[in-house]
């Protein structure tokens, strides 16, 4: 039996995986550039550490792996003949690199025994399986690797490869994914790209019961006010539609809005045939009615399709990724309906909205309250930090 280690960069080797590599006979992969450390069982920790030292680099954000075939390839070459236990990051690292590491080794050794580090998790708590306690000379090494061949990462500003101290445990914990539960975790913590919609219902709005009360708390604060808006609704962001399957259920005519094409391929075998629901990939700058494209060059050209005006804009939970608040100036409607978590609330929109000659309150409402709950089966909890929303309207003029 050899433990095989295959981590991104090779301090990560040592942060979450020095139980695995001072005992017996091990490898460690450095998926970063391909290459492979042998240890044989005779050899010290000390040893050991010093041969990884050699090997950690400068932060470099061009670090990256080249996917489940070689990385599968690498484990082959240094198990040889022999039975292999494999180790690697966790599918849902907040280090989009490392999770990367982590799901692509667990699809490319799927015939092996595969463990995840749980690591240091900021968003999840993730249940384990199997927990390494460190004692203090483990403990005496790992610091004593750090301070000497880790300090130009004590500083790093990139969060991506920064060392601090809950990225050194002295407890270092990992588990078992099943392919499913693997794929949901790394999915969970992605931004809204392709890797996020790699699954269906990523955010688990069908079978989350906090979801569901936000859905519904949501499409009543809707529906509530459209003796005002009337029944036409734009719902930017659609996802795969479980609020549009609300509001379409209630009588609007709604046109969802969704960029990503794979969310949107999952929207239109949802609600596409529906008479009331239009879909398209429209994201929010492209909804926006630009009067003079001279004074806005960064934004569409107005001479393509013009987009109908509707009672309300609906953007729930969307406004996360930047945008730019003043393209809500010229969305073609007199009413928004905004939904965020109540810090992201306060924060982001309320300084905007004061500032704003264009749209004034209409309503401050909280739609749920925070809940911690499960996701993935069970494999993690986390809280779900509520939402809060506002009914915006057009001021006159």
């Amino acid at each position: 039996m050899i433990d095989i280690v295959v981590v991104l960069r090779a301090e990560d080797a040592v942060l979450d995986f020095l139980s695995v590599l001072t005992d017996g006979e091990a490898a460690l992969v450095l998926a970063d550039h391909g290459r492979t450390l042998t240890f044989p069982a005779a050899q010290s920790p000390a040893e050991r550490l010093a041969r990884i030292a050699g090997h950690v680099r400068p932060a470099d954000d061009r670090a990256g792996a080249s996917g489940p075939g070689s990385l599968a390839e690498l484990v082959r070459e240094a198990a040889g003949d022999r039975e292999a236990r494999v180790w690697t990051h966790s599918p849902a690292d907040n280090r989009r690199s490392r999770g990367r590491v982590g799901r692509d080794t667990a699809v490319g050794c799927a015939d092996r025994d595969v463990r995840h580090a749980v690591g240091y998790s900021p968003y999840l708590q993730v249940v384990s399986d199997f927990d390494h306690s460190l004692d203090r000379e483990l403990i005496a090494g790992k610091l004593d690797f750090v301070n000497r061949s880790c300090e130009h990462l004590l500083t790093a500003p990139s969060p991506e490869y920064v060392v601090q101290t809950p990225r050194i445990p002295a407890t270092e914990r990992f588990f078992h994914a099943e392919a499913e539960e693997r794929e949901r975790l790394f999915a969970l913590l992605a931004s809204l790209d392709d890797e996020a919609a790699s699954i269906p219902d990523p955010w688990e709005f069908g079978s989350s019961p906090y979801e569901k009360d936000r859905l519904d708390a949501t499409a009543a604060w809707v529906l509530g006010h459209r003796a005002v808006t009337g029944e036409s609704l734009v719902e930017v962001g659609a996802c795969e539609g479980a609020l549009t399957h609300r509001l379409v259920a209630a009588g609007c005519a709604v046109h969802a809005t969704e960029p990503n094409p794979l969310f949107r391929k999952r929207l239109v075998e949802a609600v596409g045939g529906t008479e009331t629901v239009r879909v398209s990939s429209k994201d929010l700058a492209e909804l926006a009615v630009v009067p003079d494209l001279a004074a806005v060059s960064d934004l569409p050209d107005p001479t393509e399709e013009a987009h109908p005006r509707a009672g309300a804009h609906l953007l729930i939970e969307m406004l996360y990724y930047g945008q730019d608040l003043d393209l809500l100036d010229l969305l073609p409607t007199d009413h928004l309906f905004v939904a965020l978590e109540p810090d992201a609330m306060d924060s982001r929109v309320r300084p905007w909205l004061a500032a704003s000659a264009t749209w004034q309150e209409v309503e401050s409402v909280h739609l749920v309250p925070p809940r911690v709950e499960t996701v993935c089966a069970g494999r993690a909890y986390l809280i779900k930090r509520g939402s809060d929303g506002l009914l915006l309207r057009r001021t006159a003029g």
